[in-house]
Order: structure tokens, then sequence, then C-alpha cells
């Protein structure tokens, strides 16, 4: 279902969002009634805690969703939500005095926390509805909030549906939506077309590889992005033990994500030109595999020994990034569930990145901080080449030594970025355990911070 905000004209509860510390302050101004019925429910203003508050016939007369502490607060994001799944069946109307940004960013988990994933089962859907508050951009938020659930859809969405055709059939549907303009190179066509490493990987699949390639807006400045579409990955060759494979279903995220992002640019009618680019495998076992130890020549004419097959994001990323390239682009930015390498360095939150410009990683970080979207940079540390250079070849799709490999990946990546600004994203495309309006599944990382960086420096 997309997200919506109740109508407005709707009879609504005020719900008052209450911190802590002014829980007392509040309740000195209320009936007694409504005193005693908040201490005999033991309502702290903790946050995650909601109370419906009767009036003398037993109908609600007000709601109050705990917002706790300074220092809790500090410990998570989407304190609303975190209430919101709590309250009755009815539309509610926010009493909060927030700053602008901290209000659109509580309305906007709000929204967020009425995702269901009920493609397969049915699931209850949040009873509580809220009028959009005055002061936040309704629309705005209903587009991120859309696309934000369009990427957690991809992702949850197991291999069985979500192969690369379906994958394509995904991003039409958006294309249509949209108007934009779409074309799809499959199979044996990506070699006519110089593409040889996405057909590398993906050929020994039943359902064939191809490269999406989707256009939108005909002024302002370029910004493609490319999204690595590994639509399950065994590791091929370099098989994956039973245990690494069973999230493999999300290794298409970062096509995920930069379709949730399309989405959003798209939907607000940003003035840019935008181009997306996926990549779309399945990196599977079959007498025609690619092997470790195979030498593989780029579309930017590079060669690249395979030292793993388990390592294949990168190698269907990089053709995809060379013909990003080839464009001249104002901006490529390119999103991948790549190394378990940055999972390690940062955990499941926070989304590592890399760019060399200043000004980029500035409207990145002040948008990230803006949107509670977490990211956290990481160097694009030259004196690494070294370790991705093997000597047979030009490049080594995965250096030996277990060294940094959220780096090296990032420097295999930049080498066939010549002639462009670029920046990458290492997500992780999974929320491990369920947190306000962010259930346990397939989860956007990155996208609201990127949305407003791409506004901030290119929508002129």
């Amino acid at each position: 279902m997309p997200a919506r905000f109740a109508d407005p004209k709707s009879h609504a509860i005020p719900l008052h969002l209450m911190p802590e510390d002014q829980l007392d302050t509040w309740l000195d101004g209320q009936a007694e009634p409504v005193s005693n019925w908040v201490a005999t429910n033991g309502f702290t203003a903790a946050v995650g805690q909601a109370l419906v508050i009767p009036a003398a016939d037993g109908s609600p007369q007000m709601a109050i969703a705990g917002y706790g502490t300074e220092t809790s607060r500090k410990r998570g994001r989407f304190h609303l939500a975190a209430a919101a799944a709590k309250l009755p069946k009815a539309v509610y109307r926010l009493e909060a005095d927030l700053p602008p940004e901290t209000l659109a960013n509580e309305t906007l988990g709000w929204l967020l926390s009425s995702y269901r994933f009920d493609r397969y089962t049915k699931s209850a859907p949040m009873q509580g509805e809220l009028i959009a508050p005055d002061g936040v951009n309704a629309d705005l938020l209903i587009a991120i909030a859309d696309g934000e659930m369009l990427t957690r859809d991809l992702i949850n969405t197991p291999a069985s549906d979500m192969g690369p055709p379906d994958l394509e059939n995904a991003a039409r549907d958006l294309a249509k939506t949209h108007g934009a303009d779409i074309s799809v190179i499959t199979g044996d066509d990506l070699l006519t077309q110089n593409l040889p490493m996405i057909h590398a990987v993906g050929r020994a699949a039943d359902r064939a590889p191809r490269l999406i390639d989707m256009r939108w807006g005909k002024s302002g400045k370029k910004i493609t992005l490319v999204g690595k579409g590994v639509c399950f990955d065994t590791g091929g060759l370099s098989l994956k033990p039973a245990a690494s494979m069973g999230l493999m279903k999300k290794d298409m995220g970062g096509a995920a994500a930069v379709l949730g992002l399309a989405h959003m640019i798209m939907t607000t009618g940003m003035n840019i030109q935008l181009r997306v680019l996926i990549p779309a495998v399945e990196n599977s076992v079959s007498s025609n595999s690619f092997r470790p130890q195979d030498i593989l020549t780029s579309r930017k004419g590079l060669t690249v020994e395979i030292n793993n097959t388990d390592a294949e994001g990168r190698v269907v990323l990089a053709d995809a990034l060379a013909l990003a390239d080839e464009d001249k682009p104002d901006q490529i930015i390119s999103m991948a569930t790549l190394t378990g390498a940055a999972r390690v360095a940062v955990g499941p939150d926070l989304a590592p990145y890399f760019s060399d410009s200043e000004t980029f990683v500035s409207a990145v970080e002040n948008a990230a901080e803006t949107h509670a979207d977490p990211v956290w940079r990481m160097p694009f540390h030259t004196p690494y080449e070294a370790m991705i250079e093997p000597g047979v070849a030009d490049l080594d799709n995965a250096p030996t030594g277990g060294f940094a490999g959220c780096i090296t990946a990032a420097l295999f990546l930049r080498r066939f970025v010549t002639d462009s600004p670029y920046a990458h994203f290492d997500i992780y495309g999974w929320q491990p355990t369920a947190a306000p309006a962010r259930p346990k599944g397939g989860v956007g990382q990155a996208n609201r911070a990127l949305f407003s960086a791409i506004e901030t420096l290119f929508e002129k």
C-alpha cells in the first residue's frame, strides 16, 4: 500500500509527543482524572510508550506518546514511530513543539511504520492514521516514503520471484509511471555491446544476465546512479557455505536502492537529467560458470584476474561504471551490497561511502544528519592500489590477505571511472532486528541523504 496521510477533515484525536522532562508540567495542567489515568497506566513518557486517555463517556479524548530523554533519543531515531504501532485505530493530529527538520523526520517515521511486506501472507495494517502536521511538506514525505517502500519490497522478494527478468520488469514499471525511457541489453547481446564482464558473471544462470538503462529528464545536470543487481549470489564456483547464502536474495539491494532513489527524484520533478544503470545477474553454478583465475577483459579494456567468483559484484559494476563514465555525467554514484568488510567495519546501521570530493562529502554529511539517515565516510586510500594489481592482469577482483576489503573493492571500482566525479556506497540493505519505522528485512540506506544532497548540489 502506498504511504498516505489521513484526510485533514477527519475527526482527529490530539496526540501529544511527550518528553520525559515535560510530563509532570503537562500533567499539572490537566484535570485530575487525566493525571490519575496516566499514573495508573504507568506512563512515564519513555520512548515507545503510548497511551490513549478516555473522556468521561469512555471515548478517547487524547493520546500521548513517549519522547524519552535527550540521551535516549540519541540512541535511536524515529521516536514517534516507536509508539505509532501501539496506538488503537483512530485518526490522530500530532501536537508537538519540534524544530521543522525533526518534525519532518518524526512524521516520515510514522509513514514508514505503515510498511507491510504482504506479498505472500496477510499482515495486519497499522491501525492509526496521522493527519499531516502543519509545517511539513506532505507530498515530499510521501514521495520519500514510497521510494523507501519500493526499495524494501524489491529486497524482500525472494529470488524465485526477483530474478533478472523480474528486476527488469520492476524498472520498466517505474519508468512507465514516470515517463522515463528504458532499454535493456540481454544475454549474448551483452557481448556484442561490449559488456563482457556482466555476461561472464551471469551466463551460468537459466535467467539471462542483462544491463538495464533508464533515462529521465531533459534539462539540468547529469546524474547517473549505478546499482548492483545480483539477484541471488551462490558465490559461483567459490561456493558460499549455507549460512552465508541465507540472505543472498538481498544482493540486489544496490539496484533496489537506486530504483527507490530514482522514484523520489522523479516524483518530485527534480531538475536533473537522471540515468539509472543496473547490471542484473544471478551468480550461479553450472558447467559454464566463470572460474577462479580466469582473466576477463572489461568494457574499459582493463583485464581482471578472477581470484574469487564470490567477489562478483564489483565485476558486473565495473562494466556498468565504464559505460556510465563514457557519458561524462556531473556525478556518478554506485550503490551495492558489496563487501562483508564494510559490515565488520561499521555494522548494519551505517552506510559507508567513498568520495574524493569534499563538496560532495559535505553535502552528504549535512543531509545525513538532517534526515536521520546515517552514513560514514571511508577513504579511497590510494597506497592500497597495489593490493588490487596481481601482476598477471591489470586488476585482481579479490586480493589475498583480508585487509581493507571494503577499501580495495572501492578502489577497484574507481579504476573504471576516469572522466567523471564518482562516489560509491557499500550498503547492507537489511535490517537484522526490528527498529522503529524499520521492520526486520530489506531497508534503504543513504537514499534520503543522497536525495537531499543531489538536490542541494545539482538542481540549479
